[in-house]
């Protein structure tokens, strides 16, 4: 990181060097006491503080088991933040969520008020369990939460608290009575977190903890307000031209529409595959998390390997697939591993592009 980049209060101003190493001790801090109660698992306990510290959300995906719901709890309390656990079921409601207004009466003098009742989404980290067990009206109360850190209750704004994440969890095995995220809202996760089986190794310590239970101390390593200077530091760090001009192919190589002539260009298996590709917010979710990735490993460049480092998460969830891939059993996966395979690091703009077609004719 360059001493371009803006420095926080501290009581002193502080040189790039000094904040990446405080972005990098924060992080092995963090790791260290998550690992008391996790076992392995280290991207996904990576993938989730990155989308912390980059102030999104996350959507972790897994069986049964996996410990989940311990994980994002633990984090919590290595965070010292609040934590809130909001298990969706086919009879939640949106003020389940939210809260709602009460009528208050005064004793004293009969008089009757409405006073209104936070719901569990007033936390700092709020896990949304199992999100798709719910019907859409009570899934987009978490859409005004998740975009504007806000919920709106009978004409009035009700701010959350700061820093806010969601992180929410989904079974992929079974998908009887359950309400398929829109698209909409699956936009507004950062990050797509495959949560995978442990290794012969790791499920082998998980049975020697179990097997010895103890009462395991994790200790507050950053509060909110320094989790907000991280984010600070994260959010203004300089990421070059060409590393922005590469995120932006990896995302428009998704899309195909017609009129554009950068549609020439879009890989054929994104021709056979994909039925909507990513929108703009997945440019973003890139370079954030590129930035991200980049600082929480020590580096002070943002370079093309943090964008390929974070594509998977970031546009697993944005890319629409058609019949024929599921009838292929092509995934979402699949199809970003070929993009990374055949999308140029370097290459010209859609205007370059223009003008050297108008060139040729």
């Amino acid at each position: 990181m360059t001493d371009q980049t803006p420095s926080t209060q501290s009581g002193q101003n502080q040189s790039g060097e000094e904040m990446l190493a405080k972005v990098r001790e924060t992080y092995d801090q963090l790791k260290a006491e998550i690992s008391k109660v996790i076992v392995g698992q280290d991207d996904v306990v990576d993938q989730i503080l990155l989308t912390i510290f980059s102030g999104g959300h996350a959507m972790l995906v897994g069986v049964p088991g996996l410990a989940k719901t311990l994980l994002i709890s633990t984090i919590a309390r290595a965070m010292e933040l609040e934590f809130s656990r909001i298990q969706f079921t086919p009879d939640l409601m949106p003020s389940d969520i939210t809260g709602t207004e009460v009528i208050e009466e005064d004793k004293s003098t009969g008089h009757r008020s409405l006073r209104f009742v936070q719901g569990p989404v007033f936390a700092s980290v709020v896990l949304a369990d199992e999100i798709n067990r719910t019907p859409p009206k009570t899934q987009a109360a978490m859409l005004e939460a998740m975009q504007e850190r806000q919920v709106t209750i009978g004409g009035d704004r009700h701010p959350l608290p700061s820093p806010f994440f969601v992180l929410a969890t989904q079974n992929p095995l079974e998908q009887e009575g359950t309400y398929p995220l829109p698209e909409a809202q699956l936009d507004r996760f950062m990050l797509q977190v495959m949560v995978g089986y442990p290794s012969e190794e790791e499920e082998l310590e998980v049975i020697r903890r179990s097997s010895n239970k103890g009462e395991v101390v994790i200790n507050p390593v950053v509060n909110a307000q320094q989790i907000a200077q991280v984010q600070k530091i994260i959010q203004h760090a300089p990421v070059p031209e060409h590393v922005l001009r590469y995120a932006l192919r990896l995302v428009r190589s998704t899309r195909i529409n017609e009129g554009d002539p950068s549609s020439q260009q879009v890989p054929e298996i994104v021709r056979d595959y994909v039925a909507w590709g990513a929108g703009p917010r997945a440019s973003e979710a890139l370079i954030q998390g590129a930035k991200a990735h980049a600082l929480l490993i020590g580096s002070g460049i943002v370079g093309i390997d943090s964008v390929r480092a974070v594509a998977h998460p970031v546009l697993r969830h944005r890319l629409l697939t058609n019949f024929n891939a599921q009838a292929d059993q092509i995934t979402s996966d699949t199809i970003v591993d070929r993009l990374l395979d055949e999308v140029p690091e370097h290459g010209m703009s859609d205007s370059d592009r223009a003008q050297t077609q108008r060139a040729m004719r």
